[in-house]
Formats: structure tokens, C-alpha cells, sequence
């Protein structure tokens, strides 16, 4: 699949790191350093536009040694871009973390994994079959 993107940073394109890689790589893209606080959150611009085909979504998530080495994470959790959107990829990220964090021009922020979806129509019924589960959730079937 090829996916059309308009870059106005220096960096260069998104990438696989490794032949394994599930997502590229997003780099902040800042006109100085940023200093995120603790609890503080910020909306990270990335200088990338992409026009994603119809049935697919990118999906930003988390960088995991961002997350464990320092608690930046993102506010949303993992944020959604919709193939109809055409603005930039702007990344919002939270500082978890007990310490200010400095995010520079060109720091990998977050990832972007391309995930095919489908839509669905919703059918208006008076009840659901039942399962085993039932609506056993948050927890019911314990830790061990």
C-alpha cells in the first residue's frame, strides 16, 4: 500500500526501524525546545500530512521507552486520524512522569500504525443472545 504524504519538516520520510516494525516512528517538530511539566499536557506538531485511503485509519500510539523511562504517554490514548482528514498530524502528549521532560525538533514522539477498519450499520433489537460471560467485565474472572 502506498500512502500520500506532504512533509513541510527537514526530517526525513517515516520509516520501519526494523523489517518487524508494526509502525514509523513520529518526530516532533518545534521551532525551540519544549519543556513538558509534570501532569502537563501539549499538542506536538509533526510537519506531516497524509491522505489515507477509505477503509484504513492511522493510528497514533505511544512510544514505549518514552512511557517507561520518563511516563510520557498520550492523553487520548491512542489518537485516530480518519482517511477524510487532511490537516497535520499533531501528536498530544501528557507528562505522567514526577519530572519536567524537554521534547526538541526532531525527537521521535509517538508511533503511526495503518490499520484497515470497516464500518458498520447498527441494528436496533429488544435484547442480546447470551453468552458464559454475560456481562461479567472489569475484572470478573480475577488475577490468578
Amino acid at each position: 500500500m502506498k500512502i500520500k504524504l506532504v512533509k513541510s519538516n527537514p526530517f526525513k520520510l517515516p520509516d520501519y526501524e526494523t523489517k518487524g516494525s508494526a509502525g514509523v516512528d513520529l518526530q516532533a517538530y518545534l521551532d525551540e525546545p519544549l519543556i513538558l511539566k509534570p501532569m502537563e499536557r501539549v499538542l506536538i506538531p509533526t510537519g506531516l500530512f497524509i491522505e489515507i485511503p477509505e477503509g484504513y485509519e492511522a493510528q497514533i500510539r505511544a512510544r514505549s521507552g518514552l512511557a517507561i523511562k520518563h511516563g510520557i504517554s498520550l492523553v487520548n490514548g491512542i489518537g485516530t486520524i480518519d482517511s477524510d482528514y487532511r490537516g497535520e498530524i499533531k501528536v498530544i502528549l501528557i507528562n505522567l512522569g514526577s519530572e519536567n521532560f524537554t521534547i526538541n525538533s526532531g525527537d521521535r514522539i509517538a508511533q503511526m500504525v495503518i490499520m484497515k477498519h470497516e464500518q458498520v450499520k447498527f441494528e436496533l433489537v429488544e435484547e442480546l443472545n447470551e453468552t458464559e460471560r454475560g456481562q461479567g467485565g472489569f475484572g470478573h474472572t480475577g488475577i490468578h
